[in-house]
């Protein structure tokens, strides 16, 4: 007998070892939902030491819009089913919210009654900003390609010459102007660009200096590559826009670029006229949003749409 105990024992130690090495939260709780147990695991997922978390119900670690779940989860318990693994999100100590994979057991004792349940939980919260990162590349890939058609589309129709040949060679100029826009997307190493020759860019696709559909008016100003990418991405969202719906679909449409520096600021005003007549869009395409968010979040500055009777005006300011 003393044999059998031994062995009990020592099964009984490297059980606690494993769950203690483990990288999973493993906890155990009564039919109430009270903790009884708490891994070093859960401690680093979720921030409480295992005096803080033993003897507290699970629902500490719950969002309130989501407390439902421990009740069917005890409910599953008791009447001894597993609770199959499931993603949901939890909140931590220091109330940071943690998204993790959880699957929930019964725990029966010698007689086959169930008198708790056992949790594991898995951290998954950097495989759900890595899936959300994917899909935001994704679905700016996508934006990006219907753009780039869209322009082509554009540019075969807003161009005219007396003759076939240079016909070709003018949208051949603006297909390569077109490559000169995309250019400044992919350019990260650069020391600065020149804002006129941005805005040139960008415009260009669509228009020459010879037809007098855009006026460009600003001093010199050589923007950081940071400063440069956005505002790129921001005036090919504005130009592929004017050619889709806009100014720059219509021929007698004109548009107006102009900036102004301050010691501590700098403004951009994109105003388009003559174009089709202006309704402000019903909902926020992905592009309109992306840009706002680019300009915002990561300039810190401040992007506005104003949809005037006569045509856009888009207002870009930033702190230099």
């Amino acid at each position: 007998m003393g044999g059998t105990g031994c062995v009990r024992d020592e099964a009984a130690q490297w059980l606690s070892a494993v769950v203690e090495s483990c990288d999973d939260a493993i906890v155990s709780k009564t039919l109430d939902g009270v903790f009884l147990t708490w891994n070093q695991a859960a401690v680093r997922i979720f921030g409480y030491a295992p005096e803080e978390a033993i003897g507290k119900p699970a629902t500490i670690l719950i969002p309130p819009e989501r407390q439902h779940e421990e009740v069917l989860i005890l409910d599953s318990i008791r009447k001894g089913q597993r609770v199959e693994t499931f993603e949901t999100v939890r909140v931590r100590k220091d109330g940071a919210l943690v998204h993790i994979s959880l699957t929930v057991s019964p725990v029966r004792n010698s007689a086959g009654e169930v008198i708790g349940a056992s949790k594991i939980a898995r951290a998954i919260t950097e495989r759900k900003r890595n899936q959300e990162r994917i899909n935001t590349l994704a679905r700016e890939a996508e934006h990006r390609t219907k753009n780039i058609l869209a322009s082509v589309q554009a540019i075969v129709r807003l161009s005219d010459a007396s003759s076939v040949e240079d016909l070709k060679q003018t949208i051949l100029n603006r297909f390569k102007a077109l490559a000169d826009v995309h250019a400044f997307l992919v350019e990260g190493e650069r020391s600065g660009n020149e804002l006129r020759r941005l805005v040139e860019s960008a415009l260009g696709v669509y228009s020459s200096p010879e037809d007098g559909r855009a006026t460009i008016v600003g001093p010199s100003s050589l923007l950081s590559p940071e400063v440069a990418q956005v505002l790129a991405i921001t005036l090919q969202e504005l130009a592929t826009n004017a050619a889709k719906y806009g100014a720059l679909s219509d021929r007698a449409g004109r548009i107006h670029v102009e900036w102004t520096t301050a010691p501590e600021s700098f403004t951009l005003m994109w105003k388009e006229t003559g174009g089709p007549p202006v309704q402000q869009p019903t909902r926020r395409g992905f592009g309109t949003v992306a840009t706002q968010r680019l300009v915002e979040s990561y300039l810190k500055g401040n992007l506005r749409f104003d949809w005037q009777r006569d045509g856009l005006l888009c207002e870009i300011s930033l702190p230099i």
